[in-house]
């Protein structure tokens, strides 16, 4: 009966997790309905915020900066100012990380700017919309999700164990299969009711954000789609094969 511990381990893990996932999706729908940003547009940096964060942010900053001829983004992953007036203060941000050389890696002037002021003032103006997720708001349904399905494998591993114990069992092994089964297939159900029920999963948007996102106008041809374009999808929606290459080096954005 030595399985017995590692099966109620087993239940532990898709239990808390599943349970997680359930108090986060009530407290997504208790404010679903709300109409936060009825009427609202948003902005380029705001819509870049709500689908990938500062660091989003970041990038679509670079890149309309890069396709209006005022940074230089060369194909080995440097920045080189061109024009040093910026027009916004996410401009400014960008050219105060690349420094008074007027020339820097990508990857630290990415990171410098996607934790500058004026990305954290993006973030307050939406968080008091309604529209963003404040950092103080628990386990996001992304979060939830993301832990459940860390706990897929976690249960597997421990069926697995249970039966590869060289302990002798009064159990056959194919029943102690279907017992560590059942948490598995609980934590695949509330996968997929998430799935049905809750997605997209966003650790940025609350859903009246994600429905403003939903409500941005695709297609290409003006500056403006395509910029739009590159915020919600990111820099996989860069067409330049010189620009993508650029960003290839822009290592990873670590924080919420």
């Amino acid at each position: 009966m030595f399985w017995v511990p590692l099966l109620l381990l087993a239940w532990a893990v898709a239990g808390v997790t599943c349970l997680r996932l359930c108090l986060a999706a009530v407290r997504g729908a208790a404010v679903a309905d709300s109409d936060a940003g009825a009427g609202r547009d948003l902005t380029l940096y705001e819509a870049a915020f709500l689908s990938g964060g500062p660091g989003r942010v970041a990038d679509v900053t670079l890149v309309a900066m890069a396709r209006q001829r005022r940074l230089l983004l060369a194909h080995t992953g440097w920045a080189t100012v061109v024009d040093p007036r910026g027009r916004d203060e996410m401009e400014r941000s960008v050219i105060g990380a690349i420094g008074p050389q007027g020339q820097s890696p990508i990857a630290p002037v990415r990171a410098a700017a996607a934790t500058a002021d004026a990305v954290r003032g993006i973030a307050e103006r939406l968080v008091g919309a309604g529209l963003a997720v404040p950092d103080a708001a628990g386990t996001t349904v992304a979060d939830a999700v993301r832990q459940v399905r860390l706990a897929v494998p976690a249960v597997a591993g421990l069926g697995a164990a249970a039966l590869l114990m060289p302990v002798p069992s009064d159990m056959p092994r194919h029943l102690v299969a279907l017992w560590f089964a059942l948490p598995l297939v609980f934590t695949l159900g509330c996968l997929a009711v998430a799935r049905f029920e809750v997605h997209p999963y966003s650790p940025w948007a609350s859903p009246a954000g994600q429905r403003l996102l939903g409500a941005l106008p695709r297609g290409a041809g003006d500056d403006r789609a395509y910029l739009t374009s590159v915020a919600v999808h990111g820099i996989r929606a860069v067409g330049e094969p010189e620009l993508r290459a650029a960003f290839a080096h822009r290592g990873p954005y670590q924080g919420h």
